[in-house]
């Protein structure tokens, strides 16, 4: 940091700054100017142009005191939500600082095209007894929030439900009708799963006030970070699915090679196939269970995930990507047994690009984790141009929480499959030593006509290939056998076809000996 550059969460752009943009004050002496997403680019572009200042995190002791536990006791008073004395469809409530969420983030509300200040107020919060309730004496009205919470009668017209939320970082959650929270989305990602992983931060937030029969919500975000800073809007929509619409323009400090678009971070433990390495009661614990990809060539495609026992980083080449999204494919609360995480009642999520993306990768990362407690899974777009100061860059996409949306034109989906030694205590055939078995269950294909599997192993040998009806989950159940050899990893593709062309997704797998 430069000298004499102010040692504030905005490198350089001061509360006065802040205030004044958010005000709209920044405007010629005629016509009042409406405060907007291009105020907040402006604010990025000169945040961009001033050394990175790291954010100040100093707390009075009682919040930096506070373990996991304490501080997700710590509530929110109902009364006390952003419009919640308002006859709107939206109201917006805090997340106090404290534990792990140290930084503070400022928050403004926008009505009638000025920009106010959301002053935080201990009387917001409910603190209850023993460690907690320490934290009635921390009275420091610039102490600022968190994250915010918004929230809306997603499930009941007479009842506010929690739709979305941002805290930490750049990440934010959102939920669908009849759903729950589950995978997390982020900003952007830099360097996400290498050395020196860079985790850019929302450092301000505007709450647009609805109109009375608004079914969208927009706020805007300035991102900070040491390599970039960033204007985001965000157009929420809540439903079956939640739709999160997010325009971004980065301007970057430093060329920035690695940046991840729309990136989205999931857990993964296990699943029936490697539910084996774990001593549980339940066959499955993730987030989500596959990475779900619709190239620009037309194909969809689907990656099994897995629980690792090293790192591993997968990319998908592809040009003109038309969607890739973390799935949470198994469903009803059968395959899951867990009455407190619900794990059956988690969102899918769907990136739905906005504009052309060009030539690039969807990249999965792949991190060993011994509980459920960590996110392990993270995909990404990455473009092989980097960002350059100077170059603004912007980005467009549509999020969908929810339920998996549907191929077109409708495609067979990869079900579940299962993978075992071909060679028993029962079958000591020696034409079967080194060989494995694979079975994939995919839907209907939505054709009378039998379909037939194509595999790419590479070199691998391949044999006994079946594709068969599947009476009792309807569908088809394909099987058939490898034999590794000596070789550490096999890039596998399964698809089935007919006459009339392809007629399922393309199953994808990383085999690892």
């Amino acid at each position: 940091m430069s000298p004499g550059t102010p040692n504030t969460p905005f490198g350089g752009l001061n509360r006065r700054d802040l205030m004044v943009a958010g005000a709209g004050l920044m405007l010629t002496a005629a016509a009042p100017k409406t405060f907007g997403f291009d105020d907040v680019k402006v604010l990025a572009r000169d945040l961009a142009a001033r050394p990175y200042a790291r954010p100040d995190t100093t707390l009075p002791a009682p919040l930096t005191a506070l373990t996991y536990d304490t501080y997700r006791q710590l509530g929110f008073h109902d009364t006390q939500g952003l419009w919640a004395d308002q006859r709107l469809p939206f109201q917006a409530q805090f997340f106090h600082r404290g534990g792990g969420f140290r930084e503070k983030v400022e928050v403004f509300e926008v009505a009638d095209g000025v920009a106010r200040p959301v002053a935080y107020d201990p009387a917001m919060f409910r603190y209850g007894a023993g460690p907690l309730s320490d934290l009635v004496t921390v009275n420091e009205p610039t102490l600022g929030f968190a994250g915010l919470r918004l929230l809306h009668p997603l499930n009941q017209n007479d009842k506010f439900d929690e739709t979305a939320a941002f805290l930490g970082a750049s990440y934010f959650r959102g939920v669908a009708r009849g759903g729950v929270y589950g995978a997390s989305a982020r900003g952007l990602a830099i360097g996400a799963g290498e050395p020196e992983e860079e985790f850019p931060r929302f450092s301000a937030f505007w709450l647009v006030r609805p109109g009375r029969r608004d079914r969208s919500l927009t706020l805007y975000a300035l991102m900070d970070s040491p390599s970039l800073a960033g204007a985001y809007r965000f157009v929420i929509t809540p439903g079956a699915p939640t739709l999160t619409e997010v325009q971004a323009e980065l301007h970057p400090r430093t060329e920035v090679r690695r940046a991840g678009f729309a990136p989205l971070t999931s857990m993964f433990l296990f699943d029936p196939q490697t539910a084996r390495r774990f001593d549980d009661y339940r066959s499955r614990v993730h987030d989500s269970d596959g990475l779900a990809m619709a190239n620009g060539a037309g194909e969809r495609l689907w990656r099994p995930l897995s629980n690792p026992t090293s790192l591993q980083a997968s990319g998908f080449a592809d040009d003109g990507p038309k969607g890739f999204g973390l799935s949470q494919r198994a469903d009803g609360f059968p395959a899951y047994q867990d009455l407190e995480a619900r794990y059956d009642l988690r969102p899918s999520m769907w990136v739905e690009p906005l504009g052309d993306w060009g030539p690039g990768q969807v990249r999965l990362v792949e991190l060993p984790t011994p509980d459920e407690t960590e996110d392990n899974i993270l995909a990404e777009w990455r473009s092989p141009t980097p960002l350059r100061p100077g170059q603004p860059h912007q980005v467009a996409y549509r999020l969908h929480w929810g339920a998996e949306p549907t191929p077109q034109p409708p495609l067979a989906r990869a079900r579940q499959w299962r993978e075992s030694a071909l060679e028993s205590w029962h079958d000591t055939d020696p034409e079967n030593a080194g060989w494995r078995r694979v079975l994939i269950d995919f839907d209907e294909t939505g054709s009378d006509i039998a379909p037939e599997a194509q595999i790419d192993l590479g070199d691998v040998p391949v044999r006994h290939v079946v594709v068969k009806p599947n009476p009792a989950l309807g569908g088809w159940r394909l099987t058939f056998e490898f034999r590794p050899g000596s070789t550490k990893a096999i890039e596998q593709r399964v698809r089935l076809v007919n006459a009339r062309g392809v007629c399922s997704e393309v199953w994808v797998r990383r085999w690892l000996a």
